[in-house]
C-alpha cells in the first residue's frame, strides 16, 4: 500500500486530522467548502469514524443531529450551522421554522430527509464503548437511554408517513432524499416535474467550489430540484398533503433496504439494552415488511431491485448501484441472490475490466446513462464501498467484505479523501476533504 501512497498509519492520522479540522464543535461539516453544514446520513457515517477516535465526540455528533429532529419524528437532511453561509438552498429558502408546524424553532433545518443509516452509527458507538473503561461505557449507556425514544420515533415516522399504504417501500418526494441526487434512477420521475413560471430566482453556490461543470447537476436539473422545494413549502411540509401535491413521488428501493436493516440493527440494540418489548416488536415487524417490499421490487431472474414511480404508476429499471439493495437487507431466494452477486462482481459493475479499483461505481459503465465524472451517474463513492463492505460482513460474507475493504483502502491511499472518484483513472472528484470518506477509512483501519 505504501508504494503508491500513504501507509495505513499515515492514512489513519490524516483521516483523523481531517475530521478534527472539519469539527465545528458540536457537529462536523460534511466538507469545509462545498458542504459547510451537517448532513443527516453524512453525520451517521462521520459518527462511525469518530467512534474509534473518541466515543464521547461520536455521541455529541449524534446528539446534535437528534436535537434537530422534528416533532413528527423526521430527522431532516440538513442541520444548518450558525454563522456558516455559502450553501444553497439555505434556511431562508426552506423557511421550515415559519411554515412547518413540526419543525423546530432552533436549529434551522431543511424540510426533507435522508437514508436512515443512523442505527449503524449508534451500534458503532456502543461497540467502541465496550473497549473502554466504566466511565465511557456509562456515558454510552446513558446516551442510548436518553435517545432511544427519538430513534424509535424516527423509524416509526418512516414506516407510517412515508409508507401510508403499507407496501413495504419508503416513498421519497425529492431525489435529494435518496442521497443519490442526480442518479439515472430519477430521470423519468424528474421529467414529470415542470417548474412553474413563478419559481423564485436563485443562485447556485455549488459551482463556486466545483468549477468543472461535468461533475455537477445541470441548471435545468436544479430548476426541478428547487421547484420541488417550492411545492413542499406550499404544502407547509405537511405529511398528509405531500402525497397529494408533490409532482415527484417514488418508492425508493435502496432507502427501503437501508431502513429494513436499520430496523434490525436497532431492534438488536433494544434487546441488548432492555428497551420496551413493544418497540423491539415494531422494529422487527418493520424490518420484515421492508425486506419483503424490497424483494417484491426485484427482478425475478437476477434479483436486481427497481424503484417504483407512483406518479407514472410504473417500475423504474436502471443499471445503478441501487439495484443491489437486496444484498443489504436480504429477502431474495437463494438463486436470485446468487445471480445478483454475480452481477455485482461481474463486468457490468465491480468486475469491469477498465475499473481502476474493483469497487462498485454508482452507475454501470455499460449503461447508456453512464457519465464517468458526473456525481451519481458513474463515479465511485467510497462511502458506498464502505456500506456494502459493512453489510456483507453482517450478512456472513467475510471474504466479500474484505475484498471491498482492501480495494477501498487502495483507492484511499492518495490521501485526498474525495467525495467521489473517476472509476477508470482513479482521479479524485467533487469536494475534497470529505468527512464521510475519512470516516470510512478510519473504520476500515480500526
Amino acid at each position: 500500500m505504501a508504494r503508491n501512497g500513504f501507509t495505513p498509519t499515515q492514512l489513519a492520522a490524516r483521516a483523523a486530522y481531517l475530521l478534527r479540522g472539519n469539527d465545528l464543535g458540536t457537529m462536523t461539516s460534511a466538507a469545509p467548502r462545498l458542504y459547510p453544514h451537517m448532513w443527516s446520513w453524512d453525520a451517521a457515517f462521520v459518527t462511525v469514524g469518530l467512534a474509534p477516535l473518541s466515543v464521547e465526540r461520536a455521541v455529541i455528533e449524534m446528539d446534535t443531529l437528534l436535537s434537530a429532529q422534528w416533532s413528527n419524528g423526521m430527522i431532516p437532511h440538513i442541520v444548518f450551522a450558525n454563522g456558516r453561509d455559502g450553501y444553497f438552498p439555505g434556511p431562508r429558502r426552506w423557511e421550515c421554522a415559519r411554515l412547518a408546524e413540526c419543525a423546530p424553532d432552533y436549529p434551522d433545518t431543511s424540510g426533507i430527509t435522508q437514508p436512515p443509516v443512523h442505527a449503524i452509527a449508534v451500534q458503532r458507538i456502543l461497540d467502541h464503548s465496550r473497549r473502554h473503561g466504566r466511565t465511557t461505557r456509562s456515558m454510552a449507556n446513558e446516551f442510548i437511554d436518553r435517545r432511544w425514544g427519538a430513534l424509535v420515533r424516527w423509524h416509526r415516522w418512516l414506516a407510517h408517513a412515508r409508507d401510508p399504504n403499507g407496501r413495504g417501500r419508503i416513498t421519497i418526494y425529492h431525489g435529494w432524499e435518496s442521497g443519490m441526487d442526480n442518479s439515472p434512477r430519477w430521470d423519468k420521475p424528474y421529467a414529470g416535474v415542470t417548474p412553474g413560471d413563478d419559481l423564485p430566482p436563485y443562485q447556485r453556490a455549488d459551482l463556486d467550489h466545483v468549477t468543472d461543470l461535468s461533475m455537477r447537476p445541470t441548471d435545468h436539473e436544479y430548476d426541478r430540484y428547487i421547484w420541488l422545494v417550492e411545492e413542499m413549502k406550499r404544502a407547509n411540509y405537511d405529511d398528509e398533503l405531500l402525497p397529494k401535491v408533490m409532482s415527484f413521488a417514488v418508492e425508493d428501493v435502496f432507502v427501503s433496504a437501508i431502513f429494513s436493516l436499520a430496523c434490525d440493527v436497532l431492534a438488536t440494540i433494544g434487546e441488548d439494552y432492555s428497551k420496551p418489548r413493544s418497540d423491539v416488536r415494531d422494529l422487527r415487524a418493520w424490518a420484515d415488511r421492508y425486506r419483503t417490499g424490497v424483494a417484491a421490487a426485484s427482478n425475478e431472474r437476477n434479483g436486481a431491485a427497481r424503484d417504483f414511480d407512483l406518479r407514472a404508476d410504473r417500475w423504474i429499471t436502471t443499471e445503478t448501484i441501487a439495484q443491489f439493495a437486496p444484498l443489504l437487507c436480504g429477502g431474495l431466494s437463494r438463486e436470485q441472490e446468487r445471480a445478483l452477486l454475480r452481477l455485482f462482481d461481474g463486468p457490468r459493475f465491480c468486475g469491469h475490466p477498465d475499473l481502476r479499483y474493483a469497487v462498485p461505481p454508482s452507475t454501470s459503465p455499460i449503461s447508456a446513462d453512464f457519465r464517468s465524472r458526473e456525481y451519481w451517474r458513474g463515479p465511485v463513492w467510497p462511502v458506498m464501498t464502505w456500506l456494502f463492505s459493512w453489510a456483507f460482513a453482517r450478512r456472513g460474507w467475510p471474504e466479500r467484505s474484505a475484498r471491498l475493504r482492501e480495494e477501498g483502502l487502495r483507492q484511499a491511499t492518495d490521501g485526498a479523501f474525495a467525495e467521489y472518484y473517476e472509476p477508470f483513472t482513479g482521479e479524485p472528484l467533487g469536494s475534497m476533504q470529505q468527512s464521510w470518506t475519512a470516516a470510512s477509512v478510519l473504520d476500515w483501519l480500526d
